[in-house]
């Protein structure tokens, strides 16, 4: 397999609704889309999931731009692959910068499972013939907006809520939210907002039986998640700590989760997503795919990277109508009305991705070959 030319296409995609978490508030999402062409003219895509600052991240909308224009797509661009995963091996030596590898690794899976004819999350290894999803639900202007938005996904059969937590908008409002709605599936996400100095408060929400506290100190530790892991009953999982196999492995050793959040952008790709699946799932540590805003595109790897056995509890893979008026790929994801997607059959992603409504959208695009 040649890659012979590798296009970038930036978009604008205003959300439905503003996603507000510790970070800040987003309204409106800046898309890289990246197509690569095989030289039989076939295509593949992937989405650069990045945000539009450096805030989960160090890599950002522009910063990202440039790398996959002057250093990662030229690396592949000619080059003989003899499968998809060479993608990776081929743009290791550059260090760090794993949601530019990503935009274009995953793209290369896409590619290779069009050109054999078979959907995507098959040629992945996966095993699961529909996926269980949940959602993820930003802060709020207040809590009586928050139960509405819980009221609604748990109505559309969503088999998990995830809410944002921040200092201040933490204990009172789980507390609410159990009194409200019982004993549904609930998490909390805290993006990195607390510190070792909280652990009196983790302890008071032990008493809510959440599913998980998702990364609550800070973004690049497994130290001090392993102390807070053996202070409190509810498992810790980790997100923004773990890049690699080898991270996770640590992180597992050092017992400083119970849990591990899967993102394909943060890790680097479809490869080494199945090798930190792998590896936690020999150690019996549950992972589950978690969200970055997605459209179409991003959303479509999602779907096929969840179908590894290893994805034990809903993920972050919801319907598309939850974040856009008009997604870029038909059909638009879906979820039945008991809260599961069904991958599709179609070779690659399984979706079409529409053109006429990238260009659109366009803000940017560039052609390197």
């Amino acid at each position: 397999m040649q890659i012979k030319k590798i296009e970038l296409t930036e978009i604008d995609l205003p959300l439905v609704h503003f996603f507000e978490t510790s970070f800040g508030r987003t309204t409106d999402r800046r898309i890289i889309l990246v197509r690569v062409e095989g030289e039989d003219g076939s295509e593949g895509w992937g989405e650069c999931t990045c945000g539009e600052g450096p805030d989960y991240s160090e890599e950002w909308t522009d910063s990202c731009w440039v790398t996959l224009e002057k250093i990662l797509a030229p690396m592949l661009i000619g080059r003989e692959l003899g499968s998809a995963a060479d993608a990776w091996h081929e743009m290791e030596r550059v260090r760090g910068n794993r949601m530019s590898k990503a935009a274009i690794e995953t793209a290369v899976w896409d590619l290779e499972a069009k050109m054999l004819g078979v959907p995507l999350w098959k040629h992945l290894g996966g095993t699961k013939e529909k996926i269980a999803c949940g959602v993820s639900i930003g802060i709020q202007d207040s809590v009586e907006q928050l139960f509405e938005k819980i009221s609604t996904e748990l109505e559309s059969g969503y088999r998990r809520i995830k809410i944002k937590i921040a200092p201040g908008w933490d204990v009172n409002v789980i507390r609410r939210v159990r009194e409200k709605f019982g004993d549904i599936p609930l998490m909390g996400d805290a993006n990195s907002a607390y510190t070792l100095a909280d652990t009196d408060l983790f302890r008071l929400m032990d008493e809510f039986e959440l599913m998980m506290f998702e990364q609550p100190l800070s973004n690049d530790d497994i130290i001090d998640h392993a102390k807070l892991q053996r202070e409190i009953r509810t498992p810790i999982c980790l997100d923004e700590s773990i890049h690699s196999p080898e991270d996770a492995r640590k992180a597992i050793e050092l017992k400083s989760c119970g849990i591990v959040n899967v993102k394909l952008g943060r890790v680097g790709g479809h490869l080494q997503a199945a090798a930190i699946e792998r590896t936690c799932r020999e150690a019996g540590i549950p992972v589950w795919c978690g969200g970055m805003l997605e459209a179409g595109i991003g959303r479509a790897h999602n779907i096929a990277m969840s179908t590894l056995e290893g994805f034990s509890f809903p993920g972050d893979v919801s319907a598309s109508k939850r974040y856009w008026h008009e997604d870029i790929i038909e059909p638009e994801v879906e979820v039945s009305a008991d809260g599961f997607i069904s991958p599709p059959d179609a070779p690659g992603i399984g979706f079409e991705v529409r053109r006429d409504r990238i260009e659109g959208l366009t803000a940017r695009t560039t052609s390197i070959h």
